[in-house]
């Protein structure tokens, strides 16, 4: 099940007829792996060595429950309502609306909606990943849209993208989501979803700047939108998409505010027997404290191929080139992911699934899992430590189960 632009799950339900009243389903999906993930190659520290080495742990892949529904207004219009929370079943972790949720209206117009959204740039780069759910280690979101690391994270629950980026690498917590500002949900947005129109459609969602400072206090400012075209027709799927968001606060090194911005364009094709997909993306960075212009691309290749009626092969490489600081090359700042993996359907609902994921840092590169970090750069200071070049690489056997 890959993700979709947001509200075509509501559209689902919008095109299944008219309801007398609101009629709610509740859904969700458990999906849960034993990991063996390894750090190597690391840069070492004053006091030797510091791979991390093997370690286990079991981890829950962007589980989740869910509620929406839908009620008949008339003359052609429903409301439509979604609420989605995150289940850390491997932890002790709460449930909220922490995924999709929205209230809205639908009809021939198309849907517009409000609350925590899935833009269509972060929807392209899921639906282009070749597993179940866009989740788990070897997810494309590891090296989509991070810039090197400078871009990851997500605003905080007022709009305010955290202080301490993008002019330094984020430190991501161990079994944490580890994703770029681009493929997390924007909060405090409204978007539209138009019909479809032979295959077309059209999403644009906006960011609103509810995190605006006071005239005199401490710049804040975080506004953005994030536009897509998507073609859907059959067993071909082909998008474009670009979000660009101000972060509306001076960074340490820069004089002017700092904006963001992410370019992607790709496709599928599925065969029937397999399938194949491409993405590229181009994230930028201005006035972010390092430099005056920041780029960065990404290029990814997948594929599928179904070797028997329930049992189906995956891979994907993706590769981050270099990033380039006011056009010049920072040398080594890239990096490689590759992944394979085979999925085997027990029903309808549930299967049964074995990944093994490789992310291969250049010499001054620090990315990591997109979905079920490592954690290879540390929150806790320690001499010398530099985790600079890392390879991590995982084992991941799991059951999947939706509902």
């Amino acid at each position: 099940m890959q993700k979709n632009l947001i509200a075509l799950a509501v559209a689902g339900l919008v095109s299944t007829g008219a309801f007398a009243q609101a009629n709610v389903t509740v859904y969700g999906v458990a999906d849960g792996s034993f990991d063996v993930v390894r750090v190597s190659n690391t840069a070492g520290n004053a006091a030797g060595d510091n791979d991390l080495g093997n370690t286990t742990r079991v981890s829950t892949n962007s589980s989740l429950i869910g509620f929406k529904g839908a009620e008949a207004l008339g003359n052609g219009l429903t409301a439509v309502f979604q609420y989605e929370s995150s289940v850390g079943f491997d932890n002790t972790g709460g449930i909220g609306a922490t995924r999709d949720s929205f209230v809205g209206v639908a009809g021939g117009f198309g849907t517009v909606v409000l609350g925590n959204l899935t833009g269509p740039t972060r929807a392209l780069g899921a639906a282009l990943d070749v597993n179940a759910g866009a989740t788990g280690i070897g997810a494309n979101s590891a090296l989509l849209g991070k810039l090197g690391g400078y871009l990851v994270n997500t605003t905080d629950l007022a709009g305010s993208y955290p202080g301490a980026a993008p002019n330094t690498t984020t430190n991501c917590a161990r079994s944490s989501t580890c994703t770029s500002i681009f493929d997390t949900r924007w909060k405090n947005a409204i978007a539209y979803v138009s019909p479809s129109f032979a295959g077309l459609s059209v999403t644009a969602a906006y960011v609103a700047n509810e995190n605006k400072a006071f005239q005199g206090a401490s710049a804040a400012n975080t506004t953005g939108y994030d536009v897509g075209l998507k073609y859907a027709n059959g067993p071909a799927m082909a998008a474009v998409t670009y979000n660009a968001v101000s972060l509306g606060q001076t960074f340490a090194g820069g004089s002017k505010q700092a904006d963001v911005s992410d370019f992607r364009v790709g496709g599928s094709y599925d065969f029937g027997i397999a399938s194949v997909r491409a993405l590229f993306d181009h994230a930028r960075a201005d006035h972010a404290g390092i430099g005056g212009k920041i780029t960065q691309n990404v290029f990814g290749l997948g594929g599928t191929f179904n070797v028997t009626p329930a049992g189906k092969l995956l891979a994907q490489v993706y590769l981050a080139r270099d990033l380039k600081v006011d056009g010049s090359d920072a040398k080594d700042s890239g990096a490689k992911l590759f992944e394979v993996g085979y999925e085997h359907s027990l029903s309808k609902r549930t299967m049964l699934k074995a990944v093994y994921a490789h992310l291969n840092n250049d010499n001054n590169a620090r990315y990591d899992f997109g979905i079920n970090a490592v954690g290879i750069n540390p929150s806790t200071a320690v001499a010398g430590l530099n985790t600079a070049g890392a390879t991590i690489q995982g084992i991941q056997l799991g059951l999947r189960h939706s509902f």
